[in-house]
């Protein structure tokens, strides 16, 4: 059975909502890795950084629980 192709702009594979995360990724590394205090610090900097929406969507959670 032959795939069938989508045509439209949102069946991308990542589209728009990938390059937000790339960019969000790369300014929590930034944000993180200058302010961590060592070499371990700035390693669990990097690692907040990959899970980034996580603090975002329970900061948002927090705040209109409120």
């Amino acid at each position: 059975m032959a795939k069938k192709e989508c045509k439209h702009w949102h069946c991308g594979s990542g589209g728009c909502g990938g390059a937000v995360y790339g960019l969000g990724f790369i300014g929590a590394a930034i944000y993180y890795i200058s302010t961590a205090t060592g070499f371990w610090m700035g390693v669990l900097g990097f690692l907040k950084a990959l899970i980034w929406p996580l603090f975002l969507v329970l900061e948002v959670l927090k705040f209109l629980h409120a």
